[in-house]
């Protein structure tokens, strides 16, 4: 059965597109209900892009709440098997504050998430995946990959209170040179240690540029193994023809307290802010009492809605123009034979104020014939 795509905005080709992608990778989709108990965001606020929640009383007593998010409903619907892995993708509606309009708005997301015996193969798929998403909205796209691993490890070696090392993470979040070099001389972090972070939180670059100087840098501060495996994904992606989107960036910070390993954000031409965003979120699972690791990544597609969508030059291929008197039997046939292809058509009466067509016709009603004629 084959349709027209034209008939879908934006952000439904998207999604459309992307949901396409995902299964070519063996993930199924995961249907969830629009519900949760209140109580499962109330513990996880911090995770949350937003901390306000629709909520409700159901006709049993529960406080209820309209989902702001999916990856935690997977999580607490899921359970851990030993050795395996769950690959499963999500196209729901959430319920959130909108950035755009600063109210509570119904809001399109796809995503992913693999869950379980996470190894770096899933990592790899994952970062593809989320590169190969941006790749399928715009051909102007960043996928910017940072790793909480190598920049905790980073930190630990400082050997500061934890309001400064929060302070720091923020500043680096920033790229703020200005206040983590005050951050470092209050805590009198050393010089050699204070030139790591000031050039950790200005490098950046496509993974060939980088990852050279990255593994330098860190050498004999983080611990060997991860750098190693970052170093590997990031070549890996660079193989897979993906290295013109990725881009290292240790700006890309995430809540320590959920997430760990590699974190990432996608943007697109056209819209100022993230449009993807995801990682690795064992701690959420083991707060969550899961002992499995995971991964994933949503795609905010109410935020597409900022592209300019390409300009129509018509409203459709054919406007056919028929009489009171016309036989409906003829005009339906001659509407079937002229749709047979794929075509779209209007029937009316009277020409369309402010609407354009490619082709004009009119019913001859004595032969049940379509001809065409000049608008």
């Amino acid at each position: 059965m084959s349709y027209d795509k034209s008939v879908l905005y934006g952000n439904e080709s998207a999604a459309f597109r992307l949901r396409g992608l995902y299964r070519r990778f063996g993930y199924t989709q995961y249907k969830m209900n629009k519900f949760e108990e209140y109580d499962l965001y109330v513990r996880n606020k911090d995770f949350l892009i937003s901390d306000h929640v629709i909520t409700f009383t159901d006709t049993n007593g529960r406080l209820l709440a309209l989902k702001p998010d999916v990856t935690l409903s997977i999580i607490k619907n899921g359970k851990d098997a030993p050795g395996a892995v769950q690959k499963v993708y999500y196209h729901e509606n959430v319920y959130r504050i909108s950035d755009r309009t600063g109210a509570f708005q119904e809001i399109m997301q796809v995503g992913l998430e693999c869950i379980g015996n996470v190894d770096d193969y899933c990592v790899l798929e994952v970062l593809s995946l989320a590169a190969r998403s941006l790749a399928a909205i715009s051909d102007r796209a960043v996928l910017d990959v940072s790793h909480l691993g190598l920049l905790s490890a980073v930190l630990d070696s400082l050997l500061v209170p934890e309001s400064t090392r929060a302070a720091l993470l923020s500043a680096i979040g920033e790229k703020n040179l200005h206040e983590l070099t005050a951050l470092c001389v209050a805590a009198d972090v050393t010089a050699q240690k204070t030139a790591l972070l000031r050039e950790l939180c200005t490098l950046q670059g496509t993974p060939d540029a980088v990852m050279p100087r990255l593994v330098a840098l860190l050498s004999g501060t983080v611990p060997v193994e991860m750098l190693a495996s970052f170093s590997r994904q990031m070549t890996a992606l660079t193989k897979a023809g993906l290295g013109n989107i990725v881009r290292v960036d240790f700006s890309v910070v995430g809540d320590m307290g959920y997430y760990n390993g590699i974190v990432f954000k996608g943007f697109v031409e056209g819209v100022p802010t993230g449009v993807l965003s995801g990682g690795q979120y064992d701690k959420l699972m083991q707060k969550m009492g899961r002992s499995s690791s995971a991964i994933g990544f949503a795609v905010y597609l109410d935020l597409l809605e900022r592209l300019s969508a390409e300009p129509r030059s018509y409203d459709g291929d054919a406007l056919v123009l028929y009489r009171a008197e016309d036989d409906p039997a003829a005009l339906a046939a001659a509407l079937e034979c002229l749709t047979a292809d794929g075509t779209t058509a209007l029937a009316a009466r009277e020409m369309p104020a402010g609407l354009r067509f490619r082709r004009y016709y009119r019913l001859n009603g004595e032969e049940g014939t379509l001809d065409e004629i000049h608008a």
